[in-house]
C-alpha cells in the first residue's frame, strides 16, 4: 500500500476515533431517539391515539378543512377538553365568526376562555375589505397572547379570512411565533382551509366529512353528530414500538372521528 494512502487511513481512523469519543459521529441521516414531547388530549379517544396523546404542548400545529369539514365543531371540542382540565384558553376570532352558546352547549366553560373578537363576519359571504386589515390587528393580538403565557391552548381562527392577505404575510410571521411558544406548556393551534405554517415538531390535521355519516344522523331538528375524516401530517411521528428507527417513522395516518354536538 502506498505511504500516502496510508497516512490517509491513519488519519481517517484518528478523526473517527475523536468523533466517537465526543459522540459526535451521528449524522441527519442517523436514527435518533425520540425526544419527548408533552401532549393535550383533545378529549377524543380515537384521535388522541393516532396522535400519541394529543397535541404537542410548545409547538405551532394546525387544523384545516373547508366549510363544513368539522373544522369549528373540532376546535370546540378542543377548547372545552382544555377548560375541563382547568386550563385557560385564548382564541382570537379574527373575523368574529365564533358561535358562544354552541361552545357553552359542547361544554366549554366560558369563565376560563379569553375570546378576542376582531372585524365583523363574512356572514357566508364574500369578506369585507377590512377584512385584510383585521387580520393585521388578530396577528398582533394573537402574539400577545402567546407573549403573556399561562395558557394551555390559544388558538388563531383564520379559517374564512382571505387566502391572498394569508400569502402575503412573511413566512418570518410563523417562525416568530414559534420562538414565543416554544419550551411552554401551550398549544398553539392556526385554524384554517388551508395549511400556513406548522414547527417542526408541530402537526397538521386536515379534515373532511363524510357525506354517508352525516347525512345518516340528521334528525327533524337537531344535529345529533358528525362523522370526520382526518388526516394527521407531521414531520417527525415517534413510534410506540423502539425497534423502528425514529426517522423511518410514518409520516401522515388517517382517523374517523365522530363528534357528538347538540344544536338547535
Amino acid at each position: 500500500m502506498p505511504l500516502a494512502a496510508t497516512a490517509s487511513r491513519v488519519t481517517r481512523d484518528a478523526l473517527e476515533s475523536l468523533l466517537r469519543a465526543r459522540r459526535l459521529d451521528r449524522t441527519l441521516t442517523t436514527s435518533l431517539p425520540a425526544m419527548a414531547i408533552e401532549r393535550a388530549s383533545s378529549g377524543l379517544m380515537p384521535l388522541d391515539a393516532r396522535l400519541g396523546g394529543g397535541f404537542p404542548r410548545g409547538h405551532v400545529s394546525e387544523l384545516v378543512g373547508r366549510r363544513s369539514s368539522g373544522r369549528t365543531s373540532l376546535l370546540v371540542q378542543l377548547v372545552a377538553a382544555a377548560t375541563t382540565r382547568g386550563e385557560l384558553v385564548a382564541l382570537v376570532d379574527t373575523l368574529d365568526m365564533f358561535d358562544v352558546e354552541s361552545a357553552a352547549a359542547a361544554g366549554v366553560d366560558l369563565d376560563r376562555l379569553l375570546w378576542i373578537r376582531g372585524f365583523v363576519g363574512c356572514g357566508g359571504g364574500a369578506c369585507p375589505p377590512g377584512a385584510e386589515r383585521a387580520l393585521e390587528q388578530a396577528l398582533r393580538a394573537f402574539s400577545l397572547v402567546l407573549q403573556a403565557g399561562n395558557f394551555g391552548l390559544v388558538a388563531f381562527d383564520v379559517a374564512e379570512a382571505p387566502a391572498l392577505a394569508l400569502k402575503r404575510l412573511p413566512f418570518t410571521t410563523w417562525l416568530r411565533l414559534q420562538r414565543m411558544v416554544e419550551g411552554s406548556q401551550t398549544v398553539c393551534l392556526l385554524v384554517g382551509s388551508e395549511p400556513v405554517a406548522r414547527s417542526a415538531a408541530g402537526l397538521t390535521l386536515r379534515l373532511g366529512s363524510r357525506a354517508s355519516g352525516v347525512a345518516s344522523r340528521f334528525g327533524d331538528r337537531v344535529l345529533e353528530g358528525l362523522d370526520i375524516d382526518a388526516a394527521i401530517h407531521q414531520s417527525r411521528i415517534p413510534n410506540p414500538d423502539s425497534r423502528i428507527p425514529h426517522s423511518e417513522s410514518r409520516r401522515a395516518t388517517d382517523v374517523r372521528v365522530s363528534l357528538q354536538t347538540v344544536c338547535a
